[in-house]
């Protein structure tokens, strides 16, 4: 791949999943990447073969050193920081603290792409938090690190909708881009002073725990329409599910409707041919599930051969 580097600063860049890529690839078309620190290779899949991050398989293509402390304070790593000599380290995703030895060692410091209107949902899972609570909104905010969880000053900030249909996947897709594009607009003037870091607000702080796989279980006990948001704010991952008949039901699109009948909460119903659950306040339908062991499919077709359903 072609890179037009037009400025002269040299960048560091710290990322591993999808989300990363696209700032990856946006800085390195306009700024010299002497190096991309990424996390170890981990195992992946029923054969557990060892799998690369997504963010060191774009350096290699971009041709960039990479390196993979299982953490940054190894000496190894440090050592290797500072033969870089950044002018900046930029952070998108990259799923380490940093200490302040790193945040300080580039004279221009460190910054973070972060996936919230901060100060909401500072923390890991800041998408999947919006959709979860009901959040109208949600963006993008560039900051400058300090040595709290997310707590640094803000340089920039972009906000985009949350659509009703929106899942932490499509929303991933939206903000990985808006996160590059709008890091590419703040640099120059970060860079030139023209951009100062502002305090964030001490009002409005709320805060994305990483993610358990058990969290995507539904309660059935809870309203509809907060399970509708679980099913989205969990999709793709963990992803939600529910037990049928002492199989592993996941479900990754379903809606809420209906007034609640006299069933108790998690019964099974039809509801206008397709398969549904009681919950409080509503009943959950599921446009598309997935059984153990088969492939994703309608709700209507997974009835179609569900015959203890209901």
């Amino acid at each position: 791949m072609t890179r037009i580097v037009r400025r002269t600063d040299t960048l560091v860049f710290m990322g591993s999943p999808h989300f990363a890529l696209p700032t990856l690839k946006a800085l390195a078309g306009q700024y010299e990447v002497v190096g991309v620190v990424t996390q170890p290779d981990r195992a992946s899949g029923r054969g557990r073969e060892l799998k690369a991050p997504p963010v060191k398989s774009l350096a290699q293509e971009l041709d960039i050193p990479v390196i993979q402390p299982e953490r940054l304070r190894q000496p190894e790593a440090m050592e290797q920081l500072r033969a870089w000599n950044p002018d900046l380290i930029v952070v998108a995703a990259f799923g380490q603290i940093l200490k302040k030895d790193v945040l300080d060692l580039p004279r221009f410091g460190s910054i973070n792409v972060h996936a919230s209107l901060l100060p909401r949902w500072r923390g890991a899972a800041p998408i999947n938090a919006a959709i979860l609570h009901g959040d109208e909104e949600t963006g993008v905010t560039i900051m400058k690190m300090d040595v709290g969880l997310d707590t640094g000053p803000i340089l920039t900030q972009r906000s985009i909708p949350l659509a009703p249909n929106d899942t932490a996947g499509s929303v991933f897709e939206k903000l990985s881009q808006l996160g590059a594009n709008l890091l590419i607009e703040t640099l120059p003037d970060y860079f030139s002073g023209k951009i100062q870091p502002v305090p964030q607000p001490e009002e409005g702080v709320t805060y994305a725990p990483m993610l358990k796989k058990e969290e995507g279980q539904l309660d059935f006990t809870r309203p509809a329409d907060e399970l509708e948001r679980r099913v989205r704010a969990f999709y793709p991952w963990p992803g939600a599910f529910m037990d049928f008949d002492g199989t592993l039901l996941k479900i990754h699109r379903a809606h809420a409707g209906a007034e609640p009948g006299n069933a108790e909460a998690g019964q099974r119903v039809v509801y206008q041919a397709q398969p549904a659950v009681e919950a409080r306040e509503g009943l959950l339908i599921l446009d598309e599930v997935q059984p153990a062991g088969k492939k994703p499919m309608s709700g209507k077709s997974f009835l179609a051969g569900a015959r203890h359903w209901a």
